[in-house]
């Protein structure tokens, strides 16, 4: 055991106990990092959500929120339309919302009448109807 050695040894242990350190360092400053990171998308998102507030307060306040509320709740139309109004469940209701979204989309919505045997087959084997279309090839 020389002095050399000693100093070889402490030397060592400084430079570990360095290293070690500065890992301590290192994390910290990441965790802290990510902390950073997470206020600023919360504060985002806070600030999104004002905004969102904001443009719904705007629209409630419109004209068009006001005349389309008024038209809903009191049955108003305006001049060349004309208002359905059906009975929930029927199914006039149901084939007039099937006609509906047929013009609206282009195309034709499955009937709920089909099996759920024949709807698990067309799905699996590719069939037409069902509205479920085998993707693979």
């Amino acid at each position: 055991m020389t002095i050399n050695n000693v100093v070889v040894v402490i030397a060592a242990l400084l430079a570990i106990s360095w290293a070690w350190a500065s890992v301590g360092v290192v994390q910290r400053n990441y965790s802290l990092q990510r902390e950073v990171d997470d206020k600023k998308r919360q504060q985002q998102l806070v600030e999104l959500e004002a905004e969102n507030l904001a443009y719904e307060q705007k629209y409630y306040k419109s004209e068009e929120y006001k005349a389309l509320e008024v038209r809903t709740r009191l049955g108003l139309v305006d001049k060349g339309e004309k208002v359905v109004i059906l009975p929930p469940n029927s199914p006039a209701a149901e084939l007039y919302d099937k006609q509906q979204d047929e013009k609206l989309t282009g195309k034709q919505v499955a009937t709920e009448e089909q099996g759920e045997l024949q709807e698990w087959l067309n799905f699996l084997f590719g069939g037409s109807g069902g509205g479920s279309k085998n993707t693979s090839s």
